[in-house]
């Protein structure tokens, strides 16, 4: 039997989905607000990347004398590094948030609001993709006064981009996931703990062919090294085809759906005490 909603004249089913997105918006504008209001809780995801970006690039420089090295640009190499971390950060910091609303009391009220519960997950994820826009955009014009440049033209930008915004919601996905189980600042130190491992143990800033013992092993299987070169296609010195760049994709899609099925079943258990 479908219940007809009174007002409307539509099924709940169908008034409660037409909830969702302007309660999502109206989440993401909140959110996008206190970027204002508060600066230091986003200020750090965009300026460290690009304060990694320039001090890896210049460290390390020589790396581009390894035989076979892609690029012959060391910040070409970091800088889509700088990108990933930023744009991690960018979702994690939405996990940040969400504790402290919970410390608070605030997400009590959200709660008894009758916007979907999905709309409490797709609202912090349309920030986490703003923010990450913001970081990939100001990262890049950044890189390219340092010398950074794309040896494919503006379609290099595009992987940059993808990649960016799909690591922005696996932070989300995940920092919300720790912190309806958690509600306090200890899912803090395992979501930035996670994520520095699960990044740093790829070829972030070496290539595999220089690599040995067990980082390699562990490098070779990590899903997060085929997005980190997703993240570069634009920016070495080899041709950009599908074949580098499905399994990027693949890894995206799935990690992304992993972390988002995470996220709701701590929000379900969350309400349902």
């Amino acid at each position: 039997m479908t219940i007809v909603d009174e007002t409307t004249g539509l099924p709940e089913r169908s008034v409660a989905n037409t909830r969702t997105f302007p309660a999502s918006v109206g989440l993401m504008k909140r959110s996008m607000v206190n970027i204002v209001r508060l600066p230091s809780a986003f200020v750090p995801s965009l300026v460290m990347p690009i304060f990694q970006t320039i001090a890896f690039a210049g460290t390390f420089f020589a790396i581009t004398q390894i035989p076979g090295f892609p690029t012959d640009r060391s910040i070409n190499w970091f800088l889509p590094l700088g990108v990933i971390m930023g744009s991690g950060f960018a979702g994690i910091g939405i996990g940040f948030a969400t504790i402290r609303d919970l410390e608070g009391g605030f997400y009590d009220r959200l709660r008894l609001t009758p916007a979907p519960r999905a709309s409490l997950i797709v609202g912090p994820l349309l920030s986490a993709l703003v923010r990450s826009f913001i970081v990939t955009t100001v990262v890049f014009a950044v890189g390219s006064l340092f010398g950074a440049r794309l040896t494919h033209g503006p379609s290099g930008l595009i992987p940059l981009y993808l990649a960016g915004l799909g690591i922005a919601s696996i932070g989300t996905g995940w920092g919300l996931g720790l912190a309806y189980r958690f509600r306090d600042m200890r899912a803090a130190a395992i979501m930035q703990l996670t994520f520095f491992l699960l990044i740093f143990l790829t070829e972030a800033q070496t290539p595999l062919s220089v690599m040995e013992g067990w980082l390699e092993h562990v490098a070779r299987i990590n899903p997060f090294n085929q997005v980190i070169g997703l993240a570069r296609l634009g920016f070495l010195d080899q041709p950009m085809t599908w074949n580098e760049t499905w399994t990027g994709l693949l890894a995206l899609v799935v990690i992304v759906a992993l972390t988002m099925v995470f996220a709701r079943r701590g929000l379900d258990k969350l309400s349902d005490e």
